[in-house]
């Protein structure tokens, strides 16, 4: 008998999709304070690619973590969730309460709700979820990418930035 990870799970509704319909499918699990997490979205972001991002907050090694994704969840409650996505990983040096604010501000969105909703049970909920159904795919480090539903865990290699196209 072998022992094996669960399947990732499927895209759902209330996950964070970005990219053209018909584009290739690349799920991340990632955490707003690692940095090779921050250098994947960037190459990522310039490729023709259709992406979902799942939270992976690794506590452990990146303590302001959970705090964020729980932010980029409480900004997509107000539809800014890629906008906040983007900033937390532009500037992964500014990530305590006061920065966060500030990121609401500055996309517009109400920042008591934002606060309000960011600390929420809902969201808590929602970041956990995510790092379960990662744990049950075999998720174990940051990033980790699912392409054709094969785990790629780490840094990307030339040869998956090749299959790609990157």
């Amino acid at each position: 008998m072998s022992l094996e990870s669960a399947p990732l799970p499927p895209l759902a509704p209330a996950d964070h999709v970005r990219g053209p319909e018909a584009a290739r499918l690349v799920v991340v699990y990632g955490d707003y304070e690692c940095p090779f997490c921050a250098a994947l979205e960037g190459r990522l972001r310039r490729l023709e690619l259709r992406v979902a991002f799942r939270h992976f907050p690794v506590r452990s090694s990146h303590p302001r973590a959970h705090a964020a994704a729980c932010a980029a969840e409480a900004a997509a409650l107000q539809d800014s969730f890629w906008p906040f996505h983007d900033a937390l990983f532009d500037d992964q040096g500014r990530l305590e309460d006061p920065h966060l604010w500030d990121r609401a501000r500055a996309l517009g969105l109400d920042v008591e709700r934002f606060d309000a909703d960011r600390r929420s049970d809902a969201v808590a909920t929602r970041v956990r979820d995510d790092f379960r159904g990662g744990i049950r795919a075999g998720v174990a480090t940051t990033p980790t990418l699912f392409v054709d539903g094969r785990r790629h865990a780490g840094r990307p290699d030339a040869a998956l930035w090749r299959e790609l196209g990157g």
